[in-house]
């Protein structure tokens, strides 16, 4: 394996990670979701490999490049995340406020 493989888990990672950034742009959550995992499941998978793999200059280079897109797209999702998240807790409470004035003048 080595340098070839660390750099295609890179490119593999920063594949999934656009992949989850258009899922939020859609409000496909269930899909984000998928594809986290499938994240999680390969940075898991990653990890010793990377830790025991010296790359040359080059491919360290194309790594940085690859962490920071990565880094990038995922700021973006938790910024998308969390939009959803707010809007979701103001339909929330939006609902219990509604249930409450049912319930209080029965309707």
């Amino acid at each position: 394996m080595g340098a070839p493989q660390v750099i295609a888990n890179y490119e593999s990672l920063s594949a999934l990670t656009g992949q989850m950034l258009e899922a939020a742009k859609d409000g496909e959550w269930d899909q984000l979701i998928s594809i986290e995992q499938q994240c999680s499941e390969l940075v898991a998978a990653m990890k010793l490999l990377d830790a025991e793999t010296m790359l040359d200059e080059a491919a360290n280079q194309l790594k940085k490049q690859l962490i920071s897109k990565i880094l990038s797209e995922d700021a973006e999702i938790r910024k998308r995340v969390q939009t959803w998240m707010s809007q979701l807790e103001l339909s929330m409470q939006s609902n219990r406020q509604e249930q409450r004035l049912l319930h209080a003048y029965g309707a």
